[in-house]
């Protein structure tokens, strides 16, 4: 996790967008990089990694970037390669790190096992790390969690519901 810092809180910005699975609030910082996504029905959890990773974090009302929020309408709209275009900065550990930027690299339509992901990272032993680091994303859909599957091809664990990684995995062209 990053530091934690006895200065003043973190300052970012809460949006809205309406997606066909539900209302997801984007939170963004001065220069408009993404720093979290998540459901409105999951703002409490959103809200506790923020926590975690940043300390005290101030959220106020704000606009997300038009482009941002452009590219994730697409993306729900089928334009499943607009994903890569969106601005982030995430705060965590290195181990943390280095799963995320794995997670943005899985192409959309595939999916990965968590043992697939931990050799991937060259880590094979470190599978239930994996999982634990892909629990504490605060960007899904932009950093792909829900393309990570259980080794037996089976859905296991999504942040926003089993139902919304259904989904999100159909859209993307995955027979689940």
């Amino acid at each position: 996790m990053a530091a934690r810092s006895t200065n003043l809180p973190e300052r970012f910005g809460l949006d809205r967008l309406a997606t066909p699975i539900g209302t997801a609030l984007l939170v963004t910082d001065a220069e408009g990089a993404l720093r979290a996504l998540d459901w409105d029905d999951y703002e409490h959890r959103m809200r506790e990694l923020l926590r975690l990773h940043y300390g005290a974090a101030d959220l106020s009302e704000r606009s997300a970037p038009a482009a941002m929020k452009a590219a994730l309408s697409d993306y729900f709209a089928g334009d499943l390669g607009r994903l890569s275009g969106i601005a982030w900065r995430i705060a965590g550990t290195p181990f943390q790190q280095k799963v995320w930027t794995a997670l943005a690299r899985i192409p959309a339509g595939t999916t990965m096992s968590y043992g697939a992901l931990a050799a991937r990272i060259d880590m094979p032993k470190a599978i239930r790390a994996v999982g634990h680091a892909n629990g504490s994303n605060p960007i899904g859909v932009v950093l792909p969690c829900h393309r990570l599957i259980g080794a037996n091809g089976s859905l296991v664990k999504y942040g926003g519901g089993l139902e919304r990684k259904r989904w999100l995995l159909r859209h993307e062209g995955v027979e689940v």
